[in-house]
C-alpha cells in the first residue's frame, strides 16, 4: 500500500487566514492561564527545548525542487512503460485482477497514479498551505523563532510547486493515454476530516487542524519512501515522486520541531485531547477509500461478488493495521517522547485504531 489515501480541509481553516486576523487581535489562553496575542513571534532562535533552532532549509535556494528541478514531462514512447508500480497497488496482486486483460490492468495502474496525484495536489493547496500561511504570518497562536516562520514560507513555495507538478503530470498522462481519471467528486480525506472536525467543539478545531498537518507531514515522507526506483516506471513519474520526497524530508524535520513548540504551549487538557485525537487523524490519512475502489473495480467488469472478494481478501484488518503501524512509526515516536500517549484514554484509542505495538 502506498499510503497516499486520505485527507481533508474545509473553510474552518479560515481561522488561520491572515486577512481575518489583521483587524482582530483576539487573544488565546496559554497553558499557564496567561494570554498571548494571536500574532506573536519569539525574538530569538531557540526552540521549545531551549536549544538553537537548526533549520533544514539552509540550502533551500540551491536544492529545493521549485528552485532547480526541470519540468517533468511524459514522452511519446513512455506509454510502453508502467505509470505506477504494481507493487504499490494492493489489488494488482489479487488473482481476479491479474487475470484481467493487460490493457485493463494498465488502466488500474494509471488510475492509481491519478489518485496519488489528486491526493497530493489537494493535500498541499487545501490543507498544508493554509496552515503554513498561518505559521508564517503568526496567526496560529504558536510562538516560534523568526527563522521558523521564514522557513514556513519556503515550505509554502514547495507545496504549491508539488500541487502544480501533480496537476501538470495528471494532465499529461491523460493526454498521452486517453484514460480519463475516475476520481470521486470530493476526495476521501476531505470527507473524513470534515467529519472529525464537525464532531469537535469549535474551540478545539484549530488545534485539530494543526495536529493533522503535523501528522500528514511526518507520515508522507514515509509513504514516499515506498516508491521504488524502478526503470520500468515512466521517468516523469519516478522523477516527480523523487522531487517530492526530497522536499518532504525537510518538511518532516521541520514539523518534528514544530510539534515540540506546539506541545510546550499546550495545557494539560489540550495535550490529553491531542493524544486521544491523533489516532483518528492518522486513520484519515492512511485508510483507503474502499467505496471508491469498489466502484472502480466494478467498472472493469468484475461482478459484485468478485469485487467484494478482492476488497475483502486484499484489505484485511491485519494488513491495514500492519501498514498503518509501519508508516506511522516515526510520528508515534515523536508524540510518545512528549508523553502524548501516557493518558490511558489515548492508549485505548491507539489500540482501537490498530496502532498499538
Amino acid at each position: 500500500m502506498c499510503g497516499t489515501v486520505g485527507m481533508f480541509v474545509g473553510c474552518s481553516a479560515l481561522s488561520y487566514c491572515p486577512r481575518s486576523l489583521l483587524a482582530a487581535h483576539a487573544a488565546r489562553p496559554t497553558g499557564d492561564g496567561s494570554r498571548i496575542p494571536a500574532v506573536e513571534e519569539d525574538a530569538g532562535g531557540e526552540d521549545a527545548g531551549g536549544e538553537e533552532y537548526r533549520s533544514a532549509f539552509q540550502t533551500w535556494y540551491e536544492r529545493a525542487s521549485v528552485r532547480q528541478a526541470p519540468r517533468r514531462t511524459v514522452a511519446e514512447g513512455d506509454t510502453a512503460l508502467r505509470f505506477f508500480s504494481p507493487d504499490l497497488v494492493p489489488v494488482a496482486h489479487h488473482p481476479l485482477v491479474k487475470a484481467l486483460p493487460e490493457p485493463v490492468f494498465d488502466q488500474i495502474l494509471v488510475q492509481h497514479l491519478y489518485r496519488y496525484l489528486d491526493f497530493t495536489a489537494k493535500l498541499e493547496y487545501l490543507v498544508v498551505n493554509r496552515t503554513l500561511v498561518g505559521i508564517a504570518h503568526g496567526s496560529t497562536g504558536v510562538r516560534l523563532p523568526q527563522e521558523m516562520r521564514f522557513d514556513a514560507l519556503k515550505m509554502y513555495c514547495d507545496e504549491a510547486y508539488h500541487a502544480l507538478s501533480a496537476v501538470d503530470l495528471m494532465r499529461q498522462v491523460e493526454q498521452h493515454t486517453g484514460i480519463r481519471p475516475r476520481l470521486p467528486d470530493e476526495p476521501f480525506f476531505l470527507r473524513r476530516l470534515q467529519q472529525i472536525l464537525a464532531e469537535l467543539p469549535a474551540e478545539e478545531r484549530g488545534l485539530a487542524e494543526l495536529l493533522f498537518v503535523i501528522v500528514s507531514e511526518t507520515l508522507i515522507s514515509a509513504s514516499l519512501a515506498e516508491i521504488p526506483d524502478s526503470d520500468g516506471l515512466v521517468p516523469a513519474v519516478r522523477e516527480s515522486i523523487r522531487d517530492h520526497a526530497v522536499d518532504e524530508g525537510r518538511h518532516h524535520a521541520y514539523f518534528a520541531v514544530f510539534l515540540r513548540h506546539l506541545w510546550a504551549q499546550l495545557s494539560t487538557a489540550e495535550r490529553q485531547f491531542a493524544g486521544r485525537l491523533v489516532p483518528r487523524l492518522m486513520d484519515a490519512f492512511l485508510l483507503p477509500d474502499l467505496d471508491s475502489l469498489r466502484a472502480e473495480l466494478a467498472g472493469y467488469g468484475l461482478s459484485k461478488e468478485q469485487v467484494e472478494q478482492v476488497v475483502g481478501e486484499v484489505y484485511t484488518p491485519e494488513v491495514l493495521s500492519r501498514h498503518s503501524r509501519a508508516t506511522s512509526r516515526m510520528t508515534r515516536r515523536y508524540l510518545d517522547r512528549l508523553g502524548a500517549f501516557d493518558d490511558p484514554r489515548a492508549q485505548a484509542e491507539l489500540h482501537a485504531h490498530g496502532y498499538a505495538s
